[in-house]
């Protein structure tokens, strides 16, 4: 070996030796940089691009409906944790909030989201709490009349189960966009309390959802969402609340996962003309056909139309309401299923009249092919002794909305097979 070579062999091993024993210090500073971070305490997970593949489905939603009385200032200072309660699962979730009603910017400036640790309660489940952001930001402006959607957080979502979504505003927002008939207890805490998982500070209780208009969830287990139009029967206004006793309820659990259901029911909402919230027909593309991963929709609308003043006497006109909305959801692909409308001899307003215009809509419903499938309520819930009216067990007692037991036949009223039949949208 001549001296040249000798030199150049001594240089390289001393190269060998230099990398190893810079790999080992870098191996030595990392695990040491790991015991610091794991010695920190535990802060939420901000939110993160999902980890998994899927396909975004909503699995819960409510219809705003109007600006809540006596708001004009908003929630200055305050934290708002909405429960809601999943109807299928997943790896990551997302949130839209909604400025419909507003009058002014809605600046909210720290915004979560995290498992219920039992039901309906404002505490958190260990290590679920969950930072969410808007274009990576914990801030966002939303305008009057306008929505947000959040940016995906990483959170494994159980179905049946309930969720917090808390925002917070430090400024006045003008009235607050929300759903009034929630049937579910939500919660208000004084100053920012968006990440305390403990709900001890929530000590204001309300049956409003504010400003929560959606949650979606990552999945790869469900294959789409059953979205349901309707008014108070939709809501379940006379269900026990905090049980999830609606009709869609246990449309969900008899549904087992496989399909969301998404329950956009306006108590007092009427399919022709704005009353109680927008109509059936002007609201119907913002909450069903832009609803993530809609297959279906069902329709339960036209009793008050007929119920409300000023009554709408012309049976073909609700009937020809009813066909716009099956042909809006077909030209989008949606399965679309129309139920009857039951029976509400009892009420004050009932009449002979408003009775005929009720059996002339049904009679369509059932014969003139409106819809890809119907769901016959009237059938279900009525009494076979006195089909004008509700069977006693189903009655609430105010004659119109069923009870817990009448929820539930409406719910078990559905066939299964005929759901996700084939037809314009796969069940």
């Amino acid at each position: 070996m001549t001296k040249r070579n000798g030199y150049a062999l001594l240089a390289a091993l001393a190269a060998v030796v230099v990398l190893i024993s810079g790999a080992i210090f870098a191996g030595a500073t990392l695990g040491a940089r790991d015991e610091k971070t794991q010695a920190q305490p535990h802060r939420p997970v901000r939110s993160a691009a999902p980890a998994t593949s899927g396909s975004w489905i909503g699995t819960w939603s409510a219809s705003p409906a109007f600006a809540e009385p006596n708001t004009e200032q908003g929630f200055p200072g305050r934290s708002i944790r909405n429960v809601v309660h999943t109807s299928i699962g997943g790896t990551s979730t997302r949130v839209t909030l909604s400025n419909l009603f507003g009058g002014r910017p809605l600046r909210i400036t720290h915004a979560s989201v995290a498992v219920a640790a039992t039901p309906g309660a404002p505490t958190a489940a260990q290590g679920t709490m969950r930072r969410l952001l808007f274009g990576g930001s914990t801030a966002v402006v939303i305008p009057p009349g306008g929505q947000v959607v959040s940016d995906p957080a990483v959170l494994e979502v159980p179905r049946d189960t309930d969720l917090l979504v808390t925002t917070y505003s430090p400024t006045p927002s003008g009235p607050v966009t929300h759903h009034p008939r929630a049937r579910q207890t939500s919660y208000v805490a004084e100053g920012d309390r968006t990440e305390d998982t403990l709900g001890d500070l929530y000590t204001e209780q309300t049956p409003y959802w504010r400003y929560l208009t959606a949650v979606d969830v990552l999945t790869g287990k469900a294959e789409g969402a059953v979205v349901v139009i309707g008014d108070s029967i939709t809501d379940g206004v006379t269900s026990t609340a905090g049980a999830n006793h609606r009709w869609t309820d246990v449309l969900a659990e008899r549904l087992d996962g496989r399909y969301a259901v998404l329950n956009q029911g306006i108590s007092g909402n009427r399919l022709l003309s704005d009353g109680t919230g927008p109509s059936g027909l002007s609201r119907f593309d913002r909450d069903v056909l832009s609803r993530s991963g809609a297959k279906a929709v069902v329709v339960v609308l036209g009793i008050n139309d007929i119920l409300r003043p000023p009554h709408e006497l012309d049976a073909t006109r609700i009937a020809a309401g009813l066909e716009q909305v099956a042909r809006q959801a077909r030209a989008r692909g949606l399965r679309v299923i129309g139920s009857t409308i039951m029976p509400f001899e009892g009420t004050r307003a009932h009449t002979p009249q408003l009775e005929a215009v009720r059996d002339t809509v049904n009679e369509a419903i059932r014969t003139r092919g409106i819809f890809d499938e119907v769901v016959d309520f009237d059938l279900a819930l009525r009494d076979p002794y006195a089909p004008d009216r509700l069977l006693p067990a189903y009655d609430s007692g105010d004659h119109l909305h069923p009870s817990d037991a009448g929820y539930r036949r409406m719910g078990m009223a559905f066939d299964l097979a005929s759901l996700r039949s084939t037809a314009a949208a796969e069940l």
